[in-house]
């Protein structure tokens, strides 16, 4: 069985990270949606409240369980036995953020691999033909 973590603050949760953990949860066998609860951010929603919400969302998906954590993201990981961090792109921008905190885990934790997961709406951006 293959577990993934797909770790964040939800605040809020949106149908960004709705559609990532949708789409990691049939990629793998389970997915963890954890709710991150003291990030260095000013939060709109305590850590209880943005649990109770990521569980309000994925009521009706088994294969989508939700907690709450601290810590180290490879830590908790190992707490749970997830073999992969799940990570949403939104843009280009998202990918150098990610990218360095990738390697970082790799660094603490060589078996913990991360799955980067583009999200749907940049299927939406505009084709643009050249020279044409």
């Amino acid at each position: 069985m293959v577990r993934a973590l797909f770790p964040g603050t939800f605040d809020p949760i949106h149908y960004g990270h709705i559609d990532i953990a949708e789409r990691a949860a049939r990629l793998f066998d389970e997915v963890i949606m954890a709710v991150y609860d003291r990030p260095l951010k000013s939060l709109m929603f305590g850590p209880e409240e943005r649990i109770s919400l990521v569980r309000e969302a994925f009521k009706d998906m088994p294969k989508i369980k939700v907690t709450g954590y601290s810590g180290l993201t490879v830590d908790f990981c190992h707490q749970v036995g997830a073999q992969v961090v799940v990570r949403g792109l939104r843009v280009f921008s998202d990918f150098e953020f990610e990218f360095r905190m990738a390697l970082a885990n790799q660094r603490l934790s060589k078996d913990i691999e991360t799955v980067a997961l583009i999200t749907a709406g940049a299927a939406y951006l505009p084709i643009v033909e050249y020279g044409a």
